[in-house]
């Protein structure tokens, strides 16, 4: 027993070590930034969602789309808190900005920049990952190569600045250098008895790569300023009743 706890306790303070190498410092519990995500965050290396980091969100259809751009402004919202500004780069903008109120985000705070040319997407994004200045940074594109995305993830090495990559129905899914990847999609929002209109925001959540983590999947909903797990599971792709 002894001896198969030393051998716990050794590989623990291997997997640290190991973190520290690859650029995810150790976290103190009063300087833990807590992004909301709940019992989710164990699936994170520290327990903790990577800042300081590029995150991939694959999204094949439109309501993957609508729903992505939902949970990352929820993701945005808690980095955000009540300072800091977002930068979001993109060539096709639809999201209606007034509609980020509904994840405590003001317009006011997020920088839209708005191109003709993809290409010129990943020259804004990385100038804009660059400056330590802005808290987030989100790029709506199809394609990126493994090269491109190394130089995304050397400019938040230094700006400490987290991206965000949704790339929008693109025509292969390769590996990138990103701490992680995601794919939402929506699921049934549900309705009090009697209330008209339609209910909060429901997502499935499925995180298919997270470095030095654990890949699984939730069904979160946004009420009240924040994540909640659902109990139950719910149907994805089969009512869109989503905002963003």
């Amino acid at each position: 027993m002894e001896e198969a706890a030393n051998k716990n306790d050794i590989i623990e303070k291997l997997k640290k070590e190991i973190l520290l190498m690859q650029g995810f410092s150790a976290v103190l519990d009063h300087g833990r930034l807590d992004i909301g995500l709940g019992p989710m965050e164990k699936a994170f290396p520290n327990h903790i969602f990577p800042t300081a980091a590029v995150h991939e969100f694959v999204s094949t259809h439109p309501a993957a789309a609508a729903a992505t751009t939902g949970f990352m402004a929820g993701l945005i919202s808690h980095l955000m808190k009540t300072e800091g500004t977002c930068l979001w780069v993109g060539t096709r903008r639809q999201l209606f900005p007034p509609g980020l109120k509904a994840f405590g985000i003001s317009p006011d705070r997020v920088i839209f920049i708005d191109l003709q040319r993809e290409r010129d997407v990943l020259w804004a994004i990385e100038e804009s990952l660059k400056c330590s200045a802005v808290t987030a940074v989100v790029a709506e594109l199809k394609e990126i190569s493994l090269t491109e995305s190394r130089r995304l993830q050397l400019a938040v090495e230094k700006s400490r600045v987290t991206g965000f990559l949704h790339r929008c129905n693109p025509q292969k899914i390769n590996h990138i250098a990103s701490v992680s990847r995601w794919e939402i999609s929506p699921i049934i929002s549900h309705l009090e008895a009697g209330v008209p209109g339609v209910g909060y925001p429901r997502w499935n959540v499925e995180l298919q790569k997270i470095r030095n983590g654990k890949p699984g999947s939730w069904q979160l909903e946004w009420s009240a300023g924040r994540f909640s797990h659902l109990e139950t599971a719910a149907t994805p792709n089969t009512l869109i009743q989503q905002t963003g």
